[in-house]
């Protein structure tokens, strides 16, 4: 099966989250995440295209070094603010009832519905995308869609949620990539990616709310019988609370944003002696002090809000008795201590903290299991069920542009001289030439070398060489033994004479 990447970038208003995947069929291997501090996006919306571009570029080719890749496309986000959600309606008259309905029947009724929606001001607005909610054949009504699917009729009909959005927002996020020559594949609505990442079957339909706490929106996307039913955003998410301890504090929003993440926290009377604690700020001249259960005072006091706003949409939706799962928390401002503790002593429900589902595998460390990574995951998984082509190239291997090498010429057997001596195989041979032999001598000094045969090429290269004459050869091991073992043996026997003689003597 072949193999392919999928890049996903997650534009938030705090960060900017890359994400690269190998994907080879159902198996998805996360290779790259990455969370990149943000230019020029609030509450999730691109507010300057170039600005926001200069760290957007720097971390893709940050990505595109580490993994010595090229990326070519990408799948993005939409923005999660300034959506409002209308119902749409469709129906086809089928040729063939007596065929089953497909879910290719069913996706070109979708398309029809959102083709046919009769936005109020085609130029600055656009369909972010649609949710069917139930349909309906001959004798049955509310049906679900993967229970209309393979069923008899003569007519579907289907009920939608579309999500209008503004056309300038998604013209900004063209621009950015526009700009880098990388193409967009795709853009998803996040909120349906989301809980498809975080949330469980069971949960979507036994009731959920899903709240997606980012830096710039907070979103309430609530889930029943396995449809998405309500969506709604607030403007403003974990920023808010840094810019609240900015204000308050009289201090820079970078050094708000690191206290916040090592000492903020909920419900200042839950901290037992963690709130008698005090933070010198060596800024000025006396050193400026605050104490930890203030911090988290102004942070409970913008986290009630956010609470009380989340609530108040769960019951605009009408479905704030259906919630049999509660709610789950996720996104970056979910991570905060205690505030998952008091959603639940205020709102009465079952409050977790939702992470990305174990429907991958990872090789990046934990943060990819972080809830601020849900959204880049997501897209993933949800360009993955796409069948989305590779986003990537990669460069060829080294090999791939070397000359071929020239062929190896044996010697017959015929030009091999043979030589005194014992004889070892040499090991620098390569494969094809494990049989040839070398004189043990040679093969100690310089192992491999070979010493030409054949007069007539010992002649050329003579010839070729005639700066340096060549030295004189060494008599071989096996000559230079016999030779001295006959000089021994005769001066042996000369010492044996001479000393019979002085004996006769």
């Amino acid at each position: 099966m072949e193999e392919r990447y999928i890049a996903s970038i997650d534009l938030g208003t705090a960060k900017f989250g890359l994400c690269v995947a190998r994907v080879k069929g159902d198996d998805v291997q996360v290779v790259y995440y990455k969370e990149t501090p943000s230019a020029g996006i609030r509450a999730s919306v691109v507010q300057n295209p170039m600005k926001a571009s200069v760290p957007l570029r720097k971390a893709i080719e940050e990505a595109e070094n580490e993994l010595m890749i090229k990326i070519l496309q990408v799948v993005v986000g939409m923005p999660r603010s300034d959506v409002r959600q209308e119902t749409a309606t469709g129906g086809i008259l089928r040729s063939n009832p007596d065929e089953y309905i497909t879910e290719e029947e069913v996706e070109n009724l979708k398309a029809m519905a959102l083709e046919s929606y009769p936005l109020s001001d085609v130029d600055s607005q656009i369909m972010y995308g649609a949710v069917a909610q139930s349909f309906s054949i001959d004798d049955q009504i509310q049906l679900v869609e993967n229970d209309v699917v393979g069923t008899l009729s003569k007519e579907l009909e289907g009920n939608f949620k579309v999500f209008i959005g503004s056309r300038r927002a998604t013209t900004a996020v063209d621009k950015i990539f526009n700009s880098m020559g990388i193409a967009i594949a795709k853009k998803y609505f996040l909120p349906d990616v989301v809980a498809k990442t975080v949330l469980t079957e069971e949960d979507r339909q036994n009731g959920v709310a899903l709240v997606d706490i980012g830096a710039g929106v907070t979103s309430v996307a609530i889930y029943q019988g396995g449809v998405m039913r309500s969506y709604d955003a607030i403007p403003f998410g974990g920023k808010t609370i840094t810019g609240d301890l900015r204000t308050e504090c009289s201090i820079s929003e970078d050094l708000a944003e690191r206290i916040k993440l090592k000492f903020g926290a909920c419900m200042p009377g839950k901290l037992a002696s963690l709130s008698e604690k005090v933070l010198q700020i060596r800024l000025t001249e006396p050193y400026k002090e605050v104490s930890v259960k203030y911090i988290s005072e102004v942070i409970d006091a913008r986290c009630r809000e956010i609470i009380d706003a989340v609530l108040f949409y769960i019951q605009e939706s009408g479905l704030a008795k259906s919630l049999r799962s509660g709610i789950v928390l996720t996104g970056g401002g979910a991570s905060l201590v205690n505030f998952a503790n008091l959603f639940k002593e205020i709102s009465g429900y079952e409050v977790r903290i939702g992470f990305p589902r174990h429907l991958f595998s990872a090789s990046v460390g934990a943060g990819i299991y972080d809830p601020s990574a849900t959204s880049a995951i997501g897209m993933i998984l949800a360009a993955k069920d796409d069948r989305m082509p590779d986003c990537v190239t990669r460069p060829a291997p080294v090999w791939a542009d070397a000359p071929e090498a020239e062929p190896v010429q044996e010697e017959d057997e015929e030009t091999v001289e043979a030589t005194e001596g014992f004889f070892v195989p040499d090991p620098t041979y390569n494969e094809g030439e494990q049989g040839t032999l070398i004189p043990e001598e040679e093969y100690g000094e310089e192992p491999g070398a070979v010493e030409e045969p054949v007069e007539e090429k010992k002649a050329e290269k003579e010839k070729k060489k005639k700066k340096e004459p060549k030295a004189p050869r060494k008599p071989k091991a096996a000559s230079m033994f016999w030779k001295n073992l006959s000089n021994n043996v005769k001066t042996g026997l000369l010492n044996f004479y001479d000393e019979m003689t002085k004996e006769d003597e």
